[in-house]
């Protein structure tokens, strides 16, 4: 993706780079290679590999010639020939070489190269990242739409074209198919903004370029409109009244331009924005809904990566407030860029510092408009997955939730240019299908004949179903959003799952396991257990009946008032603590209280035995001298009623 490249490496390959040194032709190719010639220099690089050469620093340039034109498949060849070498490195080779293996799906591979980079750079956010998604092939595969369908537009050009968005029935993108100045970095135009309008064929018409008060014989891109179409936001090279300003290297940033709205519907007045700088670049604006913020991609001082993602307010007239990073937990040490953020809220990015599918990913975090909480909040960054991306670069997102049109740029294969846009239809919400099965906790066998009803967040029954001989049942449900499922069925103590729905479609599956709610029970067993009656707790020391366990009681005693024939077992148990002589009084007294309760409640004493055991029937390890916390010590101080007679 060349387009993106020149926008924020430039200082950055200075920095990797400085020092470069070797004899014969390797000497004559830095002059090149400085200027950001690079196709001129690859071909010097490659003429002195081919002849046999090697060496770290050799196989670093000709495979960062290679990476930083995003020919990914021979930049992952010198990189390979790179990692051969065996000697000591950047670290930050490592993470190239990973996603030049990624950008041709090479995935193990990459994954091995990345673990290699966490080991090297632990504190690094993109190792990190990734070290927390070794799984994310996965989670990208369960976050793919087979719904969306991608079309290339025809109005992209064999070269680069990027960046669209819709103002009014235009879109507008930037393109390197003028005939202006040939810029060194990519042999094409430098870029300018073009707009096609909307045609009733369901295309767009020729694209036409914009004034020459907005474009300029150097590069502009990425605009952003307020919503009351006053201001336009662009990204533009750092020249303004006919000045270009470099930094302190040579390098000629990109700066934030506005212009604004003329009664005529012209675009004039346009200034720098008052956070520009010679030392770093500001592009890539997009504007919330309500007008009030907009987002930027900058690497200006205090940032974390090579590019990160900003967000300052937006006043009536215009002007701006202080840009505020967006912080580390979206920020990493790689590339965030081309922020856009719809009508809900959502805030999408591109980035190659989070685990995806090769080169830039499309990004997004729902509902960031009412969670953030800069810098301070961890959000969820989720992949959107194919077909928007893929192993290459893609970037450019953008989408109108009210047309449900949407537009995003790649250079994939199959393109025409460097650079295509592509368009999509935006499908609202997002449907997927629940399933699940409603089985017998106890057996584990299918519940033929239960009925399982959908209910949406507020309780409203939206759905039901009576399952057949093999328990299953589903439902059509909309993404990101809270539902509940309940299973009943006479003679079984209904179930209820409630859950939310991803943002995006995948298989979900839910088990309602129902509890018979009447139960064969016999000699021997314990209303305890039958009854999922709680341990029945007695304070430490006393044998005093408490209110919890009077409320448990009431359990057994319906149970004996049910079944009049039936005698029970009381048995009573400590825990270790103090003498053993003492437990065995204790429990005792425990086992009598609980059977002077039952009889005053109406049982007759004969049809009640009581007998306390003391500590020498443990539940756990916490005998004499074992440390334990008190909640191990409760569980050894219980009751059991076990039936004698029927």
């Amino acid at each position: 993706m060349n387009t993106y490249k020149y926008i924020f490496t430039g200082a950055l390959l200075f920095i990797f780079l400085f020092g470069f040194s070797q004899k014969g032709k390797i000497r004559q190719a830095k002059s090149s290679y400085d200027k950001f010639a690079y196709i001129k220099t690859s071909e010097i690089l490659l003429e002195v590999a081919n002849g046999g050469y090697k060496s770290a620093e050799l196989f670093e340039k000709l495979g960062d010639s290679y990476y930083f034109n995003n020919n990914m498949e021979d930049a992952s060849n010198w990189y390979g020939e790179l990692m051969a070498l065996e000697e000591i490195i950047d670290p930050e080779y490592y993470f190239r070489y990973s996603l030049a293996l990624k950008s041709i799906a090479k995935y193990k591979e990459s994954d091995k190269w990345m673990k290699k980079f966490n080991d090297e750079r632990s504190d690094d956010l993109r190792g990190k990242a990734f070290l927390s998604n070794v799984d994310y092939l996965t989670k990208i595969d369960a976050l793919s739409r087979d719904d969306i369908e991608v079309v290339n537009l025809e109005l992209n050009s064999t070269v680069s074209d990027f960046g669209a968005m819709l103002f009014d029935d235009q879109l507008i993108f930037a393109s390197t198919r003028g005939n202006g100045k040939v810029y060194k970095w990519n042999e094409q135009p430098f870029l300018d903004l073009y707009s096609a309008q909307k045609n009733d064929r369901g295309g767009f018409d020729v694209p036409v370029a914009l004034p020459n008060t907005i474009n300029t014989k150097f590069h502009e891109s990425s605009a952003a409109f307020t919503p009351n179409q006053k201001f336009l936001f662009f990204t533009r090279n750092n020249y303004y009244k006919r000045k270009l300003k470099k930094d302190s290297v040579g390098v000629n940033r990109l700066q934030l331009f506005r212009a604004t709205r003329q009664e005529n519907g012209d675009w004039a007045d346009i200034v720098p924005v008052h956070f520009n700088a010679d030392a770093y670049s500001v592009a890539h604006p997009s504007i919330s809904a309500d007008g009030t913020k907009l987002f930027f991609a900058s690497d200006m001082t205090g940032s974390v990566g090579q590019s990160d993602l900003f967000v300052v307010g937006i006043n009536e007239d215009g002007t701006l407030g202080t840009p505020e990073n967006l912080g580390q937990y979206i920020n990493t040490e790689g590339q965030e860029s081309f922020p856009f953020i719809n009508e809900k809220g959502d805030l999408y990015f591109s980035s190659n510092g989070y685990p995806g599918l090769g080169g830039l990913d499309i990004f997004v975090i729902r509902n960031f408009g009412s969670i953030a909480k800069i810098p301070t909040t961890k959000y969820e960054i989720e992949n959107v997955g194919r077909p928007i991306n893929s192993p290459n670069d893609d970037f450019g997102y953008y989408e109108n939730l009210n047309t449900k049109e949407g537009f995003f740029t790649s250079n994939r294969s199959g393109g025409k240019g460097d650079d295509d846009v592509y368009a999509f239809n935006v499908i609202e919400p997002c449907k997927q299908i629940i399933e699940g099965k409603v089985k017998d906790i106890g057996s584990n066998a299918y519940i033929e004949g239960a009925l399982v009803s959908l209910f949406d967040e507020n309780g409203t029954e939206l759905e039901k179903i009576i399952v057949g001989i093999n328990g299953t049942f589903s439902f059509e449900v909309d993404c990101d959003k809270e539902y509940l499922v309940r299973g009943t069925k006479d003679t079984y103590i209904a179930n209820e799952q409630r859950f939310t729905t991803p943002s995006a479609r995948q298989e979900l599956a839910i088990a309602l396991l129902l509890k018979k709610d009447e139960q064969e029970v016999t000699l021997g067993d314990d209303l305890a257990k039958t009854l999922d009656i709680p341990i029945i707790y007695f304070d430490f020391d006393k044998s005093i009946i408490r209110y919890d366990a009077e409320v448990e009681l009431q359990k057994v005693l319906a149970v004996l008032n049910k079944y009049p024939n039936m005698v029970i077992d009381i048995r009573s148990h400590t825990d270790s603590r103090g003498p053993a002589k003492y437990n065995q009084t204790l429990s005792g007294k425990r086992a009598q209280s609980t059977r002077l309760y039952l009889i005053e409640k109406g049982i007759a004493k004969e049809r009640i035995a009581a007998k306390g055991y003391g500590e020498s029937n443990l539940k756990n390890k916490c005998a004499d001298g074992v440390p334990c916390a008190q909640e191990e010590h409760q569980l050894n101080r219980r009751s059991e009623f076990i039936i004698t007679e029927m």
